[in-house]
């Protein structure tokens, strides 16, 4: 009889957002006629902007035609894309990443996940906690980890817990660390890392042979130009990193599915004999063996994020989505709830009242106002005592929930 994969039954319960939604669900079931407005997911509720839709109707049409058609891409994306990616978003800003260190995908998600495929499975991970929950679920899927404990925290994972009593600063792992899940701006806490934060930590990664996974999907976000928005900012970032990037906040792609990984030539693992080994080389042979490209139309699409009109009409996007997130942050203080985050990503990460678990305060939140937020618990234990609230609504729909929670908790 064929085996399963007996890592899967580690996992706890169900994923997070598929679990928020059965209970949303099974809420507007038993009461149809509330109101319900959704601020869980961190899923896009704007529709895509003028210059990429023309984009991807002109790239259908090129698929028309027997002149312009085109079957099987390039795998590693297609030098058009490649090309706008590396000149506007890395060597325009000084940045020393080519257009064939970048690998085009269908999720960042899936990137971070897929990543774990060319590591061994000897290497010790550290994840902040509280955690965008792949990083955690994907290494339990690959047998890295043990049994979970009654927090919720697996066995062979290092968690660099993140709270307000730290500054949302985690500490350094006091033992030695092979691959180090960062995110910023964080998903869920919405907090940045500074310069010297992440000068630190490419330090400590070369120091200890170390890999940093960084995860940079809500870069575009980030409004304060000393804010670094991709690691290899950083002096020596390009010998021990990979960094995710995503069009799916920055411009929409939630439903079109478009991503990148940068993986620089120079970055090195070791094999089990000691040996240095391009870790580029190693992805660029799973990616042609597992993944077939990204949709010519779909990368038409994301071409044109790079164009004048793109970039302005995108700017215009997030700015939108920034307003609710400040709109979200004003009304939240005035109901007397301390509030981080909200400033430079599209997420505010509050602290629930006192007493009140981060389910509970779901429960209530639906129940009594019948707004849908994310448990910061479910991100970590460390995020027990939170909640996030997403920007990605509509300005009425934003307007309307901060009444609603002021009436219920002012």
């Amino acid at each position: 009889m064929a085996q399963i994969n007996d890592n899967y039954l580690k996992l706890q319960a169900g994923y997070l957002f598929p679990e928020i939604g059965r209970r949303v669900r099974a809420y507007c079931e038993a009461n149809p006629e509330a109101d319900v407005i959704k601020m869980g997911i961190g899923d896009v509720t704007q529709p895509l902007v003028p210059a990429i839709v023309k984009a991807m109707h002109d790239g259908v049409d090129e698929m028309a035609t027997a002149d312009t058609f085109r079957g099987y891409g390039p795998e590693q994306g297609y030098d058009f894309l490649r090309d706008a990616i590396a000149k506007n978003d890395f060597q325009d800003r000084g940045i020393d990443i080519s257009a064939d260190e970048i690998f085009v995908s269908d999720g960042s998600k899936c990137d971070s996940g897929n990543i774990l495929d060319i590591f061994g499975s000897n290497n010790k991970i550290a994840v902040l906690d509280p955690v965008y929950p792949v990083y955690v679920d994907t290494n339990v899927m690959a047998g890295h980890t043990g049994e979970a404990d009654d927090n919720g925290r697996y066995g062979g994972l290092v968690y660099m817990p993140v709270t307000a009593e730290s500054n949302f600063e985690p500490e350094f792992p006091t033992e030695k660390v092979d691959l180090i899940y960062l995110c910023y701006p964080n998903n869920p806490t919405g907090v940045v890392a500074t310069r010297e934060i992440l000068t630190k930590w490419v330090a400590y990664a070369k120091e200890n042979g170390s890999i940093i996974l960084y995860d940079a999907a809500y870069e575009a976000f980030i409004s304060d130009d000393s804010v670094p928005r991709s690691i290899y900012e950083i002096e020596g970032a390009r010998d021990c990193a990979i960094e995710f990037r995503s069009f799916s906040k920055t411009a929409g792609f939630t439903g079109v599915r478009c991503a990148l990984t940068i993986i620089p030539k120079t970055l090195m693992g070791k094999t089990s004999d000691g040996k240095d080994q391009s870790v580029h080389a190693l992805w660029n042979r799973r990616h042609c063996t597992k993944f077939n490209g990204v949709s010519f139309p779909v990368q038409r699409a994301a071409a044109a994020v790079y164009s004048d009109e793109g970039k302005q009409q995108i700017k215009d996007q997030i700015a939108f989505y920034m307003n609710n997130a400040k709109l979200l942050r004003e009304g939240l203080v005035e109901a007397g709830f301390t509030i981080y985050g909200g400033v430079h990503a599209p997420y505010v990460w509050l602290q629930t009242p006192a007493g009140v678990s981060s389910w509970d305060f779901f429960d209530k939140l639906l129940s009594e106002s019948h707004i849908v937020g994310t448990p910061g618990s479910g991100f970590g234990a460390a995020g027990e005592g939170y909640f996030r609230l997403s920007a990605f609504n509509s300005l009425e729909n934003t307007q309307e929930a901060i009444k609603r929670i002021k009436k219920a908790f002012a």
